[in-house]
């Protein structure tokens, strides 16, 4: 099936304008870029080196409180 794609892929290219063949590249690159990087399982060291560096950041004070959210984006309860 991927051969018969291919070729009926450069078909239909072939066949395009020079402006449309630059269009249909820029997407086919924005569609590239798009791609999110392949994400690698977490192992169970790293998933509690992150909860070890969360927690030791919450007694050294680097957070932001719920009320301090809601102020910010001025929501009222």
């Amino acid at each position: 099936m991927g051969k018969a794609l291919d070729q009926e892929m450069h078909d239909y290219f072939m066949r395009l304008s020079e402006a449309e063949k630059k269009s249909v590249i820029q997407m086919l690159k924005t569609f590239l870029k798009g791609r999110k990087e392949q994400v690698l399982p977490q192992t169970l060291e790293d998933y509690n080196r992150e909860l070890e560096d969360g927690d030791a950041a919450i007694k050294g004070g680097d957070f932001v409180s719920h009320e301090e959210v809601m102020k910010r984006y001025g929501i009222k309860r």
